[in-house]
């Protein structure tokens, strides 16, 4: 499986007929997930997600990292990924406030909790890399690369951590969630990867790192349809709703015209708005989980997300 979208010298009709193409791969395989959710045990799903992050994830990383382009100032990546992070949470926060304000009701500590995370961390792996690389290609790969291990991981993982502890009542255990962040091969994979672009290989051993990275990329996707087909909570509509206008709709139109004031513009300004602008993460779920926070709104926020992105997305395209 591979994507091969360009925007350059293309007619309306060709960018939409592109981004048709895109869809159907897209949600092609999340409904196969989503079929196979439902037919297989219920051991799959996770076997197949530890599987993708001890193996496929880290080998895919290596394969985009040989063909991205490194030169262009990419550290602003992951700065940009905290200011969207942070601005996100204390969106989410005003909401919160405001809602108690109009209707003199305040949200249960649980689920201001998820709708916070909800806010401020999205999904920039398994649905981020695949998108940038169908919309705007390997060469710009290594910006959401950045964005998402450097930005996206810690913000989950470390403020993340710190405001589900906050608000839920789950047994706090830093050191363990050091341990995810030491030991997660993404981050192993990345250094790897970086060593591994000054090294020749032969074509066909390029060729199929690259089938490799792409079938990856394939699973990821199947991965999340069988989750989605385990959510069955809808019960947290409005909450949701309120999460996924920060996070999906506010935070890349504020942060997005702003990208040039840092550099950023043409094709890396795309990736780091479409990166800004996926669904909930996953961590969401986990941490809900193991803080005991409102875990319907976490899976509420992560399904309606899925869908709300195929809206969303022609319209960031459009925009930037």
């Amino acid at each position: 499986m591979a994507y091969s979208v360009h925007f350059t010298s293309v007619s309306v009709g060709e960018i939409l007929a592109n981004l048709l193409e895109l869809y159907v791969k897209l949600v092609g395989l999340i409904l196969v997930g989503f079929f196979l959710g439902r037919k297989l045990p219920a051991t799959v799903p996770p076997r197949l997600g530890q599987l993708l992050f001890w193996v496929g994830v880290p080998i895919s990383i290596v394969a985009f990292l040989r063909k991205a382009d490194l030169s262009a100032q990419i550290w602003i990546a992951p700065a940009i990924a905290y200011i969207a992070i942070l601005l996100g949470a204390f969106l989410a926060w005003l909401a919160i406030k405001g809602q108690a304000y109009l209707t003199n009701t305040t949200l249960q500590h649980p689920t201001q909790g998820s709708l916070i995370l909800a806010a401020m961390v999205g999904n920039t792996g398994y649905i981020g890399f695949p998108v940038t690389l169908a919309m705007v290609g390997q060469d710009y790969f290594a910006w959401a690369l950045f964005y998402d291990l450097l930005g996206s991981l810690f913000g989950s993982y470390g403020l993340g951590v710190a405001l589900a502890s906050r608000f839920g009542d789950g047994a706090t255990n830093y050191w363990q969630m050091a341990q995810a962040i030491l030991i997660n091969p993404a981050l192993w994979s990345f250094g790897f990867g970086l060593l591994f672009r000054q090294i020749s290989i032969s074509n066909m051993a390029e060729f199929y790192l690259e089938k490799l990275g792409w079938g990856a990329v394939a699973l990821s996707l199947i991965l999340i349809g069988m989750r989605l087909s385990q959510l069955n909570s809808w019960h947290r509509l409005p909450q949701a709703g309120v999460s996924l206008v920060i996070k999906m709709l506010l935070l890349p139109l504020l942060l997005g015209g702003t990208l040039s004031l840092f550099g950023v513009t043409g094709s890396a300004a795309q990736v780091i708005v479409l990166q800004m602008a996926m669904p909930p993460a996953f961590a969401t779920m986990v941490l809900a989980e193991t803080f005991n926070l409102d875990r319907e709104l976490a899976v509420t926020s992560l399904a309606l997300g899925i869908m709300l992105l195929l809206l969303t997305l022609p319209v960031w395209l459009w925009l930037f």
